[in-house]
């Protein structure tokens, strides 16, 4: 069966009879995957270890690992740290905020615009991080 489009759900989301229903009828309908294994579908294709995505991404393999063994749910700015480390283009990101249930990053929104730029230039977690301090936005990390 078709998944509904967004403006399906929205219309079915103001008809339901209960969110309860609503949730129910629709399951199959929301798109949200494990960041695990969103995480390992990026490493195997960008063929990077662990290691050097921990690095690259400005975290500690522990807490990596974690992440990946689905025992920690990164946040929104750790998601794209890792799509940092893995030299994730932007449309590669925004997939992998989207499939993992995270707000997409939003051009209009300063903060995310410099992100925007950083991914679509292949820049560093590091960099990206020092240069959102400069800027006087939330780093990443």
């Amino acid at each position: 069966m078709k998944k509904p489009e967004t403006d399906e759900l929205k219309k079915a989301l103001e008809n339901a009879s209960s969110i309860d229903s609503f949730l129910t009828e629709n399951a199959e309908a929301f798109c949200s995957q494990e960041v695990s294994d969103l995480i390992t579908s990026m490493l195997s294709r960008k063929k990077i270890s662990k290691a050097a995505l921990a690095r690259a991404a400005g975290m500690s393999e522990i807490y990596l690992h974690q992440i990946i063994g689905g025992k920690r749910n990164p946040s929104r700015n750790r998601v794209i740290c890792i799509c940092l480390g893995l030299e994730a283009s932007l449309e590669e990101t925004q997939d992998f905020l989207k499939k993992g249930g995270y707000a997409l990053l939003y051009a209009r929104n300063r903060r995310d615009s410099i992100l925007m730029y950083a991914l679509m230039h292949h820049q560093s977690a590091e960099y990206v991080n020092d240069l959102l301090f400069s800027m006087g936005e939330e780093v990443l990390f």
